[in-house]
């Protein structure tokens, strides 16, 4: 068992404890990851937790977890399709308000099991962003969860 470096979400900060790593046949390790919907709602749930601002992967990240196209995100934070893409590639950085509305969203229409009010937000995203990194228990895939950072 070890910490296995999930990238094939998008980001490069999520990491997966307990997994069972083998080798395949030609002796390279490799890990099974099952539930890849629960465990993205985790992921999406450490996102929104993360004590400074997101960033652009993570956005995109929550974003497409949502369902949601860049236009549509556009339309309902009255930016444009072009803000959307400079956020997601890093370009400029995620405006506060509009940081705050995405991690709320994110919360009701990923039904992720967070308290957040408007007051924690605006604290999270006023912060600069770090790489925090996302660890999760991936012991029980049945039961994945968040670890303590």
């Amino acid at each position: 068992m070890g910490a296995y470096h999930y990238t094939q979400c998008g980001l490069d900060n999520v990491f997966i404890e307990g997994t069972n790593m083998v080798e395949d046949h030609a002796g390279k390790a490799t890990v099974t990851v099952p539930a890849i919907g629960l465990l993205h709602q985790v992921i999406a749930e450490g996102i929104v937790r993360l004590p400074s601002k997101m960033s652009g992967k993570e956005l995109r990240f929550l974003r497409t977890e949502m369902g949601l196209t860049q236009e549509k995100l556009a339309d309902i934070l009255k930016v444009t399709l072009l803000t959307i893409s400079r956020w997601e590639r890093e370009e400029t950085s995620i405006k506060d308000t509009a940081e705050m509305l995405i991690r709320l969203m994110a919360v009701e229409r990923l039904d992720l099991n967070v308290a957040l009010n408007v007051d924690e937000v605006s604290a999270k995203v006023t912060l600069s962003p770090k790489k925090d990194p996302i660890r999760i228990d991936g012991s029980d895939p049945e039961d994945y969860h968040l670890l303590a950072a």
